[in-house]
């Protein structure tokens, strides 16, 4: 292990995510964690017991409110009047708008043209000031012009420890609730979350097998422990847009190398047809990056988790009922 990735794992250290996890608990939700029984998934997934750990039900819609404020709160006394800035296709934006105004900052936030306007209407509403850039390069752009001429903090979606030491109290949270864990399946986009919640787990449970799951479309982070390395893709196509930073990155990287037993990959198909699942069976309605986590159980994961106790994550639900309504009926189809 290189002296970068010891770095990483020293920083996540389960005292670390303790202290983080108390230092946070009275402005975040400890979410509920539910045993899902279902009889038409019984066979379906082999005798494996559910829990989900509802993220949903987090500040904001999605586990996100975490890292962001852990991030906000990192903010030296003398920058804070300056504000933060952001970049993202939503979910983070409005996390970071509500930290912002959680420590009485201002927000000036940068989300893609293509963002769904739900989600803008959310970070607005926030108290943010939104602005639309073209998603890639011309966002990071212009939200390092606001660091630059405005003198913001740039809140990252989900590199660094920071972000990684406030995730961690998902897992510490899951753990707690259902002690007897014997894997825990979490969706990946930039690494923020699983990372969190694998590095808790693992040091509270190293029996405990942890999963991470992508889209086809969206494979950064297990093209990147395929090469031992961060990658950055060439493009990305998936309709899970939470779960599609191109990139992976060095901190979230090596903890997950680390500390990750193996990501798999799941169809946009597959991802529609268990947002079907979680509606039907669990009563959620939920954005597709769950339908991602439930995916995986279902399929690649099937014989791996069968006759154990597994955890899924349920990790965010802000998505507006025409685009909902739409991935329900593409899920029926597949």
């Amino acid at each position: 292990m290189d002296n970068e990735a010891q770095s990483a794992i020293a920083a996540v250290d389960i005292s670390r995510i303790r202290q983080r996890a108390a230092e946070l608990a009275g402005d975040v939700v400890n979410t509920p964690t539910v045993a899902l029984r279902s009889e038409t998934l019984g066979d379906r997934l082999s005798g494996a017991r559910i829990h989900l750990k509802l993220e949903l039900f987090q500040h904001t819609g999605t586990f996100k409110a975490r890292g962001a404020l852990s991030n906000a709160r990192a903010i030296a006394p003398d920058r804070r009047a300056a504000g933060i800035t952001a970049v993202s296709a939503g979910n983070h934006a409005i996390a970071a708008a509500w930290a912002a105004r959680r420590l009485g900052l201002s927000a000036k936030v940068v989300m893609q043209a293509t963002a769904n306007p739900y989600r803008v209407a959310l970070a607005k509403a926030e108290g943010a000031d939104v602005i639309l850039k073209p998603p890639g390069p011309e966002s990071f752009a212009e939200a390092e012009r606001l660091v630059r001429d405005e003198g913001r903090t740039f809140i990252h979606p989900f590199e660094g420890e920071n972000v990684t030491l406030a995730t961690g109290g998902v897992g510490l949270e899951f753990v707690e609730a259902v002690p007897d864990l014997d894997a825990v399946v979490v969706a990946v986009g930039g690494g923020g979350l699983i990372s969190g919640v694998a590095a808790a787990v693992k040091q509270l449970k190293p029996a405990c097998a942890v999963y991470g799951v992508e889209p086809e479309g969206a494979a950064s982070m297990s093209r990147s422990l395929a090469e031992g390395r961060p990658i950055t893709l060439d493009k990305i196509a998936t309709i899970a847009d939470s779960l599609a930073p191109p990139m992976a990155l060095p901190f979230g990287f090596n903890v997950i190398r680390h500390y990750v037993d193996d990501v798999v990959l799941v169809s946009d198909d597959a991802i529609c047809a268990s947002m079907v699942l979680l509606q039907e069976e669990a009563k959620l309605a939920v954005e597709p990056a769950c339908g991602a986590a439930m995916a995986a159980a279902v399929g690649p994961l099937q014989a791996r988790l069968a006759g154990k106790t597994v955890g899924l994550v349920v990790c965010g639900a802000n998505i507006d009922a025409r685009t909902y309504t739409a991935l329900l009926e593409r899920g029926t189809r597949a």
